[in-house]
């Protein structure tokens, strides 16, 4: 492409899809920018910098009949297929709480995007996500939301811990650190076993299931490629089928996420410059 702008791209005629992969801050704008231009968006995790903005883009690719779908790859890792296929079958009985972990040990750096509030850092936008996400997934949307966060030098969470509960009495316990390296797994607890997820979570390759009397069974699925290749097949496999959206991960959920995430940083105080 000569003219390697944004512009650029969404003008070009060859191009039937977009990836934005931008910092949180531009999500919105560099969606748009493509949905207007007639290109279906798929949009890196976290969807846009809160809920209000996720429901503009939202919006537009609904009234322009556009496909849109956030890059939430976990969803579509062909281990995280099967587990959702066992807890479907009732494997391990009925969910009834779930933690979940991701993090690692940063370098202070207040220009990164980790740590600067202009560029929507903090660890829950960044890999609180993930975590958040897989609850979603599994249960749903809570209804109620318990966090606290360590408030770095530049103002936003530089690790954090939220209970998420849920109508029918389930707990979800996730956390994000830029100060520590967690397991980063994810450990399903039901009424007749559960099930442990070996991070890092964003592409499991191997779980453990333990049953109530029978010795643990490792399960491996190994991924064929670097993992988002099958994010990518879902978004042919829509677009070949005339959907709009992906029905494994919705745009109602993603919004429903990102109404998660804002009422979370409003028990914190947190406010990025761009809201």
């Amino acid at each position: 492409m000569a003219d390697a702008t944004l512009e650029a791209l969404a003008a070009d005629p060859e191009i039937d899809v977009v990836y934005v992969g931008t910092p949180h801050p531009f999500h919105k704008e560099n969606s748009l920018l493509c949905l207007e231009a007639g290109k279906a968006v798929l949009c890196e995790k976290p969807f846009t910098l809160n809920a209000a903005e996720a429901e503009t883009v939202i919006e537009l690719a609904r009234s322009k009949r556009l496909f849109l779908m956030e890059a939430m790859w976990t969803r579509f890792i062909p281990l995280v297929v099967k587990l959702r296929a066992m807890l479907a079958a009732g494997v391990i009985g009925e969910l009834q709480m779930l933690t979940a972990d991701l993090g690692f040990r940063a370098e202070y750096d207040p220009q990164h995007r980790l740590f600067n509030p202009e560029l929507g850092g903090g660890a829950l936008l960044d890999i609180g996500v993930y975590p958040i996400s897989f609850a979603s997934m599994l249960l749903g949307p809570p209804a109620r939301i318990v966090g606290l966060a360590h408030m770095g030098q530049t103002g936003v969470d530089e690790q954090m811990s939220v209970v998420l509960g849920y109508e029918g009495g389930q707990l979800a316990t996730c956390y994000a650190t830029f100060r520590a390296d967690p397991p980063t797994e994810v450990i399903l607890m039901g009424s007749k076993g559960r099930i442990r997820v070996h991070g890092p979570i964003y592409r499991p390759t191997t779980m453990t299931l333990s049953l109530d009397g029978q010795a643990d069974e490792l399960i491996a699925l190994p991924l064929d490629g670097n993992g988002y290749n099958y994010q990518a097949s879902e978004v042919m496999n829509c677009l070949w089928a005339g959907k709009l959206e992906s029905e494994i991960m919705p745009l109602d959920e993603t919004q429903q996420i990102m109404r998660t995430m804002d009422e979370i940083r409003k028990g914190w105080g947190l406010k990025y410059p761009a809201e």
